[in-house]
């Protein structure tokens, strides 16, 4: 069975409320009966000492205890006069019967006078009374019992009131409490759905609210999360699609290369220039093929010492047909000494390809690309900046990713080879726009002048 953390809250309540309930009552019965007793006891010694009293009765002196007790008194002499403390007296009064079934501690039957409703107790006046043989009645006010009862009644009430009042505010804070736990319940939920967003924080400060801020934390790393697997499955897609194309194209590059090999051995004496441009662009193509599939993974590549004045240069080289076709003026500010690395020259090419192919195709038509190289303190930084539009606001922040791309022809694959060629040589690779130009900066730690 199962039992919610409400009614957790709520059976103890309903418990401590009848508790409260039953206690504050008992308590308010005991102090109504013993206030009642106690007034009792008050007419009680009105009498006796009226009883043992040895001075005349006169009504100054009935006056007189009349303002001390707050009683009214009628005294009836053994000769029929009465002396009354009534404005107006009774008309009738309770017959002897009533009036002795009245115990020496009870206040007597009632007595209406003039609207009022009076308690009447009768004192017989005995030996050495000097007023043997009368009857004094004593008639104390419902009124001022019922308030001496009210007045002992009202702590247990107030009691009652405060503890009603506290089962109250607990069972509110408890629904409260409740009502916060099933948002978070719900949020979770949303969560498991695949909502990632935030969930407003409440305002009060408290455990609940902590657990809330855990939740969104949760949350935004559950989304990385996601993200950062979504990526890897575009990798591995990536990988595989590679591995599946790059047999057939790759052979189809070998051929061509053959071809032009054969072209250039039997035509020895042929202006080469442009074959020879060919032949390294379909080497490259050939190299670039086998390394698509290494994308998203670490690859063990041949280190050597590599020089990065020649590599780059040859790289600068390959695009120089293109940009002098579309009239990109393509600068490579070639460092006077040469500057060399440990590493993968195929990666370090590839990555050094795809920026200044990327730099070419954005800048378009009559544009400039600069390519510069420089060795300060023994770090590498290598920039190609180009005066293109720039990336577009929807892919900028996330330029890297693989089939990310900003170009209506691109598969967006050139820059997520460069990140994971500048990675693998414990390299980062970043972009900026600086004065209208757009800069790709590549840092490595350490090399050799």
């Amino acid at each position: 069975m199962r039992l919610g953390i409400r009614y957790r809250l709520l059976v103890p309540l309903g418990l401590l409320l009848v508790g409260v309930v039953g206690a504050s009552l008992w308590s308010a019965h005991i102090a109504a009966r013993r206030a009642e007793a106690r007034v009792a006891r008050q007419v009680h010694d009105i009498s006796q000492t009226l009883a043992a009293a040895r001075y005349p009765l006169t009504s100054p002196v009935l006056e007189q205890v009349k303002s001390y007790s707050g009683a009214e008194f009628i005294f009836v002499r053994a000769d029929g006069v009465r002396i009354s403390t009534f404005a107006t007296e009774p008309t009738e009064l309770p017959s002897d019967v009533a009036l002795d079934a009245a115990g020496e501690t009870e206040l007597g039957p009632p007595v209406n006078v003039a609207g009022a409703i009076y308690r009447c107790r009768r004192l017989l006046l005995k030996d050495p009374h000097p007023f043997t043989g009368g009857m004094v009645l004593i008639f104390y006010p419902e009124a001022q019992l019922d308030e001496a009862i009210a007045d002992a009644e009202r702590p247990s009430f107030l009691g009652l009131a405060f503890g009603l009042l506290a089962v109250g505010l607990t069972f509110g804070i408890g629904q409260r409490l409740v009502n916060r736990i099933r948002t978070l319940e719900r949020r979770t939920r949303e969560i498991a759905a695949g909502d990632f967003s935030p969930m407003p924080l409440p305002r009060t400060n408290d455990e609940l609210r902590d657990l809330s801020a855990s939740v969104n934390e949760m949350a935004d790393r559950l989304a990385r999360l996601q993200q950062a697997v979504q990526t890897t499955e575009r990798l591995r897609l990536t990988g595989q699609l590679a591995s599946g194309l790059a047999h057939q194209l790759r052979n189809s590059a070998t051929g061509a290369k053959l071809a032009v090999q054969v072209y250039l051995a039997e035509h020895t004496n042929d202006d080469a220039e442009a074959l020879a441009v060919t032949l390294r662009q379909l080497t490259l193509m050939e190299a670039n093929l086998r390394r698509f599939i290494d994308l998203g993974r670490p690859s063990a590549g041949r280190r050597s010492q590599v020089s990065l004045s020649t590599l780059l240069t040859d790289v600068v080289d390959l695009h120089r047909p293109r940009c002098k076709h579309v009239g990109i003026d393509l600068h490579w500010n070639l460092p006077a000494t040469d500057i060399c690395m440990e590493g993968d020259e195929g990666q370090l090419g590839d990555l050094f390809a795809n920026l200044i192919g990327n730099a070419v195709d954005a800048v378009g038509n009559n544009g400039e690309v600069a390519v510069t190289l420089d060795n300060p303190h023994g770090q590498v930084i290598i920039e190609v900046s180009d005066t293109g539009a720039g990336p577009a606001p929807d892919v900028a922040a996330r330029l890297f990713e693989p089939f990310v791309t900003g170009q209506p022809e691109g598969i967006g694959l050139g820059l997520a080879v460069a990140r994971h060629a500048a990675e693998a040589h414990n390299g980062r690779i970043t972009w900026r726009r600086d004065e209208g130009r757009t800069v790709f900066r590549v840092e490595f730690p350490a090399a050799k002048p």
